[in-house]
């Protein structure tokens, strides 16, 4: 139950404190007192849309608190324990605030937390039932779903077997509508990649071959400069073997330094070692000459073959021109487009195990739809027989709800049945939709009918009730508040009421009163005693507090609620 709440900068009301009780709170006060505000409050602590024009004119936020007693071993606390949140004492602890620009934050057992946790927790904890909500349930969607809440679990599985294959089955229909509806599309893509494919077997390029290519190419263009250079060097090395006359070469020279050395080493180790470097560095100095000799005759200018490599160059260059930047990058788009080919021609087998999918999946949403309609079908009927109970409690003896089932033309995401709720407001008169078939007073009593149903079918510790009285006066107006108490004796209920019928049924009085100081006005809530309901129910009954016949009637009131309960 929520056991206090509290709110500051909201609306009209600058600070005010709820201290709720279990069983039946009611809410009361002039016109433009703030009764909204409280609903307002409630809303925004279990994750209700944060209107930055709620916050009070001069205040930088609206900030509610709420402290909520919960079960330990529940649901609730599970969700408040993984999302970092603890109790204090056994309560939870859930504070939303709304700055004048818009930003919203949310606290829950001392944590912060998305807005979207609060929501979660709201379908344990509260239901809120307004003017609005009201409005929403005259809507088709909208009834569907409450019929489908009160069926429960009868419900539960079928409807999630037809929403996976309803899921499936709308997957299906897009892939069989994307590979029909553009089989000219991708015959035209299968016939430029079968092209490329073509254009690259032909030339059938190997792995790096590019890059082998582009190395020959080098060499054989600059054979003569690459022999002439070897050449050079072979005899700066070994000297020219051709020559008449031997001219000084590095080996040479060496030989004649090392020589040198190794006839004096015996009278210093410094030199001996020098000379054994020598030796090292003339061994170094032969190969390198032997090598640039077998270099220089392995070059040879081929214009030949520098033709046929150039050629084999041009024709790789048109692959990496268009199918990528090297010929491995041309080898993979090969790949690539050698498997969409094969996709591409499996289209049409495709496309048949895809129609066999869609008919089994169309038959298989026929017999699941079918569950659906028969279970609606059996809740509608136990769902109207409850409410009609409730509206001969509510002083409507003659009236009776219909629930409507009928097939749509196509499946939809919850089935194929069309939910409509209909009210006969009298014996013979034809069941009409109930924004036709019922006047304001009327409206707002089917609506708690329903809502008292829900509660059994559906119940959750805490109803929220803004106003669904309005247009109620006298005798139905007591049948309203002696079915909030029935609702009371298993659930907190709180109820924002202008009836003093419905408030005398309360178990705690809460009075939102406003005060001027000549520059604003002020809102704050006081727990009513004996006293100061019998005041408030007078003004409620007679516009004056005092009024003996006001008050002689607000006792009366109090004391038949008190007997009925």
């Amino acid at each position: 139950m929520v056991e206090e709440v509290r709110i500051q900068g909201l609306g009209v009301i600058d600070e005010a404190v709820l201290e709720l009780s279990p069983g039946f709170n009611v809410v009361t006060g002039e016109t433009g007192a703030g009764k909204t505000m409280v609903v307002t409050s409630l809303g925004l602590l279990f994750g209700g849309r944060a209107d930055p024009q709620r916050v009070r004119p001069g205040a930088e936020r609206a900030t509610v608190e709420g402290r909520i007693i919960v079960d330990p071993g529940g649901k609730v606390v599970e969700r408040v324990e993984e999302a970092g949140g603890e109790l204090d004492d056994g309560a939870l602890i859930v504070t939303r605030s709304v700055s004048a620009e818009g930003r919203s934050r949310a606290h829950l057992g001392g944590r912060s937390t998305p807005v979207s946790v609060l929501i979660n927790l709201a379908d344990d904890l509260v239901a809120v039932h307004g003017q609005a909500d009201q409005q929403r349930l005259l809507q088709a969607g909208r009834q569907r779903s409450a019929l489908d809440r009160y069926a429960g679990d009868e419900l539960t599985k079928p409807l999630r077997a037809y929403t996976s294959a309803y899921q499936r089955h709308r997957q299906v229909s897009a892939l069989l509508d994307e590979l029909t509806t553009r089989a000219r599309d991708r015959a035209q893509e299968a016939d430029l990649l079968r092209f490329g494919l073509e254009e690259i077997e032909k030339v059938d390029p190997k792995p790096g071959e590019d890059t082998e290519l582009a190395t020959e190419e080098e060499r054989l263009g600059h054979a003569d400069a690459l022999r002439t250079a070897a050449t050079t060097a072979h005899e700066a090395l070994l000297g020219d073997p051709t020559a008449v006359v031997a001219a000084a070469d590095a080996v040479g020279l060496l030989g004649s330094a090392r020589n040198a050395l190794e006839a004096v080493r015996g009278h210093d180790p410094a030199l001996a070692t020098l000379a054994d470097r020598l030796a090292e560095v003339g061994y170094l100095l032969a190969d390198a000459g032997g090598e640039l000799a077998s270099y220089a005759e392995s070059v040879e200018a081929d214009p030949t073959r520098l033709a046929v490599v150039q050629e084999r160059q041009a024709a790789l260059t048109t692959l990496t021109r268009k199918y990528g930047a090297s010929i491995d990058e041309v080898l993979a788009w090969s790949a690539r487009s050698a498997q969409r080919i094969t996709e591409l021609d499996g289209d049409d087998e495709r496309i048949e195990e895809l129609r066999g999918e869609h008919e089994e999946l169309t038959e298989r949403l026929r017999e699941l739809a079918g569950e659906l309609t028969a279970v609606r079908t059996r809740a509608a009927e136990r769902f109207s027989k409850a409410v009609t109970d409730e509206l001969t409690a509510l002083a409507m003896p003659h009236a009776r709800i219909v629930v409507s089932v009928t097939q749509a033309a196509d499946f939809g995401a919850h089935g194929a049945d069309e939910v409509e709720l209909r009210l006969a407001s009298h014996p013979g008169a034809p069941p009409l939709p109930l924004h036709k078939g019922a006047s304001g007073g009327e409206l707002s009593r089917v609506m708690l009918a329903i809502e008292v149903v829900f509660a059994g079918a559906d119940p959750v510790p805490t109803f929220v009730f803004d106003e669904v009285d309005a247009g109620v006066g006298g005798k139905a107006a007591v049948e309203i508040g002696r079915r909030l108490a029935m609702l009371a004796r298993n659930a907190q209920v709180i109820v924002v009421t202008h009836l003093p019928q419905v408030a005398a049924f309360a178990d705690q009085h809460l009075l939102v009163e406003k005060s001027d100081d000549g520059t604003v006005t002020r809102s704050g809530v006081t727990t009513l005693d004996r006293d100061g309901r019998i005041r408030e129910l007078s003004r409620m009954l007679a516009g004056l507090e005092d009024s003996e016949l006001g008050r002689a009637h607000a006792e009366e009131l109090l004391a038949l609620a008190a007997a009925e309960r």
